[in-house]
């Protein structure tokens, strides 16, 4: 059964800066195609970017010589945006990954893959290692015990089917991720190890934090 990769970049890096943080490059490539070329060099059949109609034309001509790449309009948030790209074309499994975090690997999508067509629905995580505080007006309430807490990150894998479900049940509703939705819906997510490179661009400091390891 064919496998799609939904890359969500449809936000407008309102945190980031004077430009759209995925056309920023490191070492002389875009953040995007940092994290599409992982994809193309993994198991994945098909990339579907869904993409903020700002950067489009720019999107375009980075990947025009890319075969099974296609870029698609994205929406006002990132749950619209992966509906889109579901809707766009069925398969067997879907991985959905931000755009944003261009440290990913093809050995951790590649095991996102084997994975899900055994259990369905997973989530890539990493333990959190910060002590966590709940606060109330400025003051701390408690000390949460971390040690069944975890950091969600992406590539989060699912069986088509189920997730195409969850988008419809939830459209008019705004999850932050995918797993939450099949979490919602009564669902099992499962845990897939990630790693504390796999960081997310949010501001201008992450790209130097990215720079340092992508040079790795």
């Amino acid at each position: 059964m064919t496998v799609n990769a939904i890359i969500t970049a449809g936000g407008n890096s309102s945190r980031f800066g004077h430009k759209n943080k995925l056309l920023e490059k490191i070492n002389g490539i875009e953040v995007i195609k940092y994290t599409v070329n992982a994809f193309r060099y993994s198991k994945a059949d098909k990339i579907i970017i869904c993409a903020n109609v700002s950067i489009m034309d720019e999107l375009n001509e980075i990947f025009k010589d890319y075969e099974n790449v296609e870029i698609i309009e994205g929406g006002s948030t990132r749950q619209q945006s992966v509906y889109n790209g579901l809707k766009h074309d069925k398969a067997g499994y879907v991985v959905i990954h931000d755009a944003a975090r261009p440290v990913i690997t093809p050995e951790l999508i590649n095991i996102c893959i084997e994975m899900v067509k055994e259990i369905k629905a997973l989530s890539v995580m990493t333990k959190t290692i910060d002590t966590i505080k709940e606060v109330e007006h400025g003051k701390i309430v408690r000390t949460i015990d971390r040690a069944k807490l975890y950091n969600t990150q992406t590539p989060q894998a699912f069986e088509y089917d189920m997730i195409l479900s969850a988008h419809r049940k939830f459209e008019n509703r705004n999850f932050t991720d995918d797993a939450g939705m099949v979490e919602e819906m009564g669902g099992t997510v499962y845990v897939v190890d990630g790693s504390y490179r796999n960081i997310k661009i949010t501001t201008q400091s992450d790209i130097e934090l990215a720079k340092v390891y992508l040079e790795n």
